[in-house]
């Protein structure tokens, strides 16, 4: 039975799998390299992985939250990485998370015992200081993440290293905007992170442009009526639309929606017509591209000295600055090579967590997955279900049949492999861990409970309704949500009675805080 389990990583992953172990009677004990909690969300001006100055998060607090533990009412709906983090020190504060883990101190090696195929144990080789250690555990949660290695295919862009003059970098190296005042500035890729950098970069540099081959619908996090956009429609009726209707018409539907904004097309953004497509979640961009401030283009074909041509023809000359926000690759060198080696992404895992080709399934990894939701949910989830499997609660198919699951779901679609839906995900890690809630049972036991968790987000909350890990405090929790969302922009209360309940025709005002049908004025 597995007792000792190590965890490698002290960021939003290994934070929940230490809590997660501690639920289940486990005895976990975390390594971290690094001085302190927090992962990629500690900001950093060192060559440490970081987020940027001035990030905000791009899911809502009630959409992003640990699921027996929500953000303070007080906390905005978008979060800055100092408010992320202060959260995080809570959540380890809450649950004496610090106790189980041991800074600056590196992993080495992680390999199988001897006698593993009995025993299912494996040998931990950490560094602290020069004073190296061996450990023996009976399971490992790696959770390092999916932002280790940059990605920069340097190959595909002919001249950025022989010819270019000016400078290069990963996004990864941008820290904030001063390096950049003045100059002529080209941001290839067009995600999350290359919007942001982008509209960012426009405030002080020359100019902007910013390279893209992918067609890319921009969204706000802002929605209708002003409510933070997951919260609208990342939702179980939502979901079950997409699944009931025909793809072809929930995506016309979804690009009318989009174009409702602005039309994608005339800003050389996004076609209708076109059935690969990303989304990408900023509100500035738009403003910037019609201000003129950022410039959009189309894919690099090959860098001169000083300029960059481009695959439509056309060149932009004097560029200072080659700023590539073209993601991340993941790696896990401390991991023997028999395993390492088996791990060819996350389609390469059962559920995306289990490598399936172990004797005893005591190797888990955690996070290393991209949701169109939060990503801390999808690694909670991962965490829960894991830690049950190693308790004994929950049980995995036979080794034949994960195997045949990964090769069912297998397909070569690149660099899009890790982002996956939402609801889905969880849902299916959920059923797996149970603790998926049944809207139908709550129907007939909680009418008022069913309603708000088909109709309403599909917040973190749901999964504490039932199982393993219940929660006293799931249900108050669903029922005052959008309570807690409108919290921090009563700072200043106006008399009006207008309706300021979430914008679906479907939502019942039974279970709507009265508070939000009409505002208390003070």
């Amino acid at each position: 039975m597995v007792r000792r389990v190590a965890v490698i990583g002290a960021g939003v992953g290994g934070l929940v799998s230490v809590k997660c172990c501690l639920d289940e009677g486990l005895d976990p004990i975390c390594f971290e390299s690094s001085e302190d909690i927090g992962g990629i969300w500690r900001y950093t001006v060192s060559v440490r992985v970081s987020v940027y100055r001035s990030i905000i998060t791009n899911t809502s607090k009630e959409m992003s939250c640990f699921s027996d533990f929500p953000y303070p009412e007080d906390f905005p709906s978008y979060l800055p990485h100092s408010l992320v983090l202060e959260y995080f020190r809570m959540y380890a504060q809450h649950f004496d998370l610090l106790r189980h883990i041991r800074f600056q101190t590196t992993v080495l090696s992680v390999s199988k015992r001897p006698d593993f195929t009995t025993s299912g144990q494996w040998e931990v080789v950490t560094e602290t200081g020069s004073v190296r250690e061996s450990h023996v555990f009976d399971a490992v949660m790696v959770c390092t993440g999916h932002y280790q290695e940059p990605y920069l295919p340097l190959a595909s862009f002919p001249g950025t290293e022989s010819r270019f003059k000016g400078q290069h970098l990963h996004s990864r190296e941008y820290k904030d905007v001063e390096a950049f005042r003045g100059k002529r500035v080209l941001v290839v890729g067009i995600g999350n992170t290359g919007g942001d950098l982008s509209v960012e970069l426009s405030r002080v540099a020359a100019k902007v442009f910013l390279s893209t081959r992918s067609n890319t619908w921009v969204i706000s996090r802002v929605s209708d009526h002003g409510f933070p956009c997951d919260m609208v429609s990342t939702t179980r009726f939502n979901h079950f639309l997409d699944w009931l209707l025909p793809s072809a018409l929930t995506r016309r539907i979804r690009f009318r929606k989009f174009n409702s904004w602005f039309n994608h097309t005339n800003y050389g953004l996004a076609s209708s017509k076109s059935s690969k497509f990303k989304i990408i979640i900023n509100e500035e961009l738009p403003f910037c591209l019609l201000s003129g401030t950022v410039v959009l283009k189309p894919n690099v074909k090959e860098f001169t000295e000083n300029s960059a041509v481009f695959e439509d023809g056309t060149t932009e000359e004097n560029i200072d600055v080659v700023l590539f926000a073209t993601g991340y690759n993941f790696s896990f060198p401390f991991l023997e090579e028999s395993v390492r080696s088996i791990i060819d992404d996350n389609r390469s895992l059962y559920k995306c967590v289990f490598p399936p080709q172990l004797e005893k399934p005591t190797l888990a990894i955690i996070g290393l997955i991209q949701l169109t939701g939060s990503i801390m949910v999808g690694s909670e989830m991962q965490a829960r279900w894991v830690t049950g499997v190693f308790a004994g609660w929950n049980k995995l198919p036979p080794p034949n049949r994960m195997m045949a699951d990964v090769l069912k779901r297998k397909n070569p679609s690149e660099r899009e492999n890790l982002k996956m839906s939402f609801i889905s995900y969880t849902d299916e890690i959920a059923a797996c861990a149970g603790v998926k809630p049944s809207v139908l049972r709550l129907l007939l036991t909680d009418p008022q409970l069913a309603l708000a968790v088909f109709f309403g987000p599909c917040s973190p909350y749901q999964f504490r309704l039932v199982g393993r890990g219940k929660w006293s405090g799931a249900r108050a929790a669903i029922l005052t949500q959008w309570q807690r969302t409108l919290k921090p922009l009563r700072s200043r209360v106006v008399d009006d009675n207008s309706d300021s309940r979430p914008p679906s025709p479907l939502l019942s005002q039974s279970f709507l805080p009265k508070t939000l049908a009409r505002p208390t004025v003070g």
